[in-house]
């Protein structure tokens, strides 16, 4: 049995779709769990309480996570640390294997040029914190040979089928496809790499089907030499047909706006991605595996094959 906590977001979707090469039997866990596969086996799960996450993890042989809680400081704060205490503890009990799926929050700031496995920790934000909080959970696991694990960390994402999950989406696909002016947040002059969500579930399911992938960290399949933001913004234009206006919203702008819509208030501290490069480096699952990530050319044409000329 391998088991997705938090099946039902854009990773966990692409996940489900990805294992079915190597099984059959796949469980998807979430509050309101629906079938990507015809053979699926769905359990309804509130993956706070730790009775529902020893019972989802119970009989499995690898365990991924691709939770996303609501972005939100607190939330966050209160649910992570515990989450994952529970999640690695019912894997030990069940002698499982565990893949966490993993952000860059906790990176230095002054190292996203060029990220890959190496990269300083030092997180600048206090999400960056809590995230740093809950992957060296898992690698002090590892070093203790408590537990078989791997982190497959990601850049940010895109892909078909994604709706707040992601940044890429709602400011620059949907506005332009009606017409309307992209927003960008921070600088349009920067490159920022993002990867593509089908890359990203192919990938993490061959890292879980890999033995001598665990205990280790791993970037996911990401295409090299990313655009600038108004790159992005032209390429995602190009494919619709259409003028690549935009606004840009600087982070002074950013904070006023979170006066009055919650969201934006969670993101001025995660600013500093905009106004530097962002770049994500995946050569050492490439090399490995001999994976080819999709193009941005390709991932944005597909995007707006599947969402926008249904």
């Amino acid at each position: 049995m391998q088991t997705i906590l938090g099946s039902g977001g854009a990773i966990g979707v692409e996940l489900a779709k990805a294992l079915t090469a190597y099984t059959q039997d796949i469980r998807l866990v979430s509050r309101h769990p629906e079938k990507v596969n015809e053979t699926d086996q769905l359990m309804q799960a509130d993956l706070l309480k730790e009775e529902d996450v020893f019972k989802a993890v119970e009989g499995s042989d690898i365990v991924y996570v691709t939770v996303g809680f609501p972005y939100n400081l607190k939330i966050w704060r209160n649910s992570w640390p515990p989450f994952i205490r529970n999640v690695i503890q019912a894997c030990k009990e069940h002698d499982c294997k565990l893949v966490f799926f993993d952000n860059i929050y906790m990176y230095d700031s002054g190292h996203l040029n060029g990220m890959n496995e190496q990269t300083p920790i030092n997180p600048p934000s206090k999400k960056g914190r809590v995230r740093q909080e809950v992957a060296q959970r898992i690698v002090d696991e590892i070093e203790r040979e408590n537990l078989t694990a791997l982190i497959a960390r990601s850049a940010d994402f895109y892909g078909p089928s994604i709706e707040q999950t992601s940044v890429l989406t709602e400011t620059v696909f949907k506005p332009l496809s009606i017409g309307k002016k992209a927003n960008w947040m921070g600088s349009v002059d920067f490159k920022h790499s993002f990867t593509y969500t089908p890359d990203a579930g192919m990938a993490t399911a061959l890292l879980g089907n890999t033995p001598d992938a665990y205990n280790q960290v791993w970037h996911l399949p990401t295409a090299p030499n990313p655009p600038t933001g108004k790159e992005w913004i032209q390429m995602i234009a190009k494919e619709f047909d259409a003028e690549p206006k935009y606004q840009t919203a600087p982070k002074w702008l950013v904070r006023i706006i979170g006066l009055f819509v919650p969201i934006m208030k969670e993101l001025v501290e995660m600013m500093y991605q905009y106004d530097r490069d962002y770049v994500f480096n995946s050569d050492k699952f490439e090399q490995r595996f001999r994976v080819t990530p999709t193009s941005y050319v390709q991932g944005i044409k597909e995007v707006v094959d599947h969402d926008y000329r249904k």
